[in-house]
């Protein structure tokens, strides 16, 4: 008597990733331990998805596709609305994180992003525009940049105009 498996058929249904994710820092990290050296890596990421949403995520891993995994899942965590006036910010915004500063002020629809490096990347990926900022701060840090950035960003503020 022979039996026949039955070979179960899976399908998959891939979810469409609704946000874009940009990797902002990837940095080797080394402790010493009575053993010797033990590496893992740091990941900081941006997630938005260019219609105002948000979020920054750091997180360690003992590879880099971990970190990476695990910096995302942070970044959907601290998620948030981010006001946007025609296509820029409602006001003007000033935010300090460590030794990082930064300064976000808003342009005219057309003048486009005028800002460097992280500011760039996370006002990109909230689908702001027109802006116009400034690193105030004498730090080349990327995550305290960031966190600056995103402390500015959720600063701002809607006026009703009843």
């Amino acid at each position: 008597m022979v039996l026949q498996k039955r070979q179960s058929r899976q399908i998959r249904f891939e979810k469409k990733e609704e946000f874009e994710s940009k990797l902002l820092d990837l940095t080797r990290v080394v402790r010493m331990t009575a053993g010797g050296r033990r590496l893992r890596f740091r990941a900081a990421m941006v997630i938005g998805d260019k219609k105002g949403m948000v979020g920054f995520g750091v997180s360690k891993g003992t590879d880099v596709a971990e970190a990476v995994e695990k910096a995302t899942r942070a970044a959907k965590k601290n998620f948030f609305n981010v006001p946007i006036v025609w296509e820029t910010i409602p006001h003007q915004a000033e935010a300090k994180f460590g030794a990082a500063k930064i300064l976000l002020k808003p342009r005219r629809k057309g003048k486009g992003l005028s800002a460097g490096g992280t500011v760039r990347i996370i006002c990109n990926l909230a689908g702001i525009k027109n802006i116009s900022s400034k690193m105030l701060g004498r730090t080349g840090n990327k995550i305290n940049n960031a966190k600056a950035t995103i402390k500015a960003l959720q600063a701002l503020k809607i006026r009703n105009s009843n």
